[in-house]
């Protein structure tokens, strides 16, 4: 599919967010007590291989590392589209080995539609 809004193109957070948002992605997975992404306002966890990563954008702040940033896109086995978002660096959202053994283990079906 063509990627009328040249996605790619964008340079900030909030603009690929944004975009994603007008195309119905808003909803956030985030990783619980128990190591599974529950997805937003949803009683419903996931473990890695009932997703699939469709695209990766990586965000460096220029000035700073504690601003670098990356945002998956995802689908669920059962169609729930949403985003997971990891800041890295010196900073994560995410203490511990556990986010990045999850996120590793995602399949990754990269797609140019997102």
């Amino acid at each position: 599919m063509e990627n009328p809004d040249n996605i790619d193109r964008m340079t900030t957070l909030s603009q690929v967010m944004e975009t994603l948002r007008k195309r119905g992605i808003h909803k956030e997975f985030r990783m619980n007590e128990a190591c599974e992404m529950k997805y937003e306002n949803s009683e419903k966890n996931y473990l890695p291989h009932e997703l699939t990563i469709l695209k990766t954008y990586r965000f460096e702040g220029d000035s700073n590392p504690a601003d670098n940033v990356v945002l998956y896109v995802v689908q669920a086995d059962d169609k729930n589209f949403g985003i997971i978002i990891d800041s890295y660096g010196a900073d994560s959202n995410y203490p511990g080995p556990e986010f990045d053994n999850f996120i590793r283990e995602i399949p990754i079906q990269e797609s140019d539609e997102y």
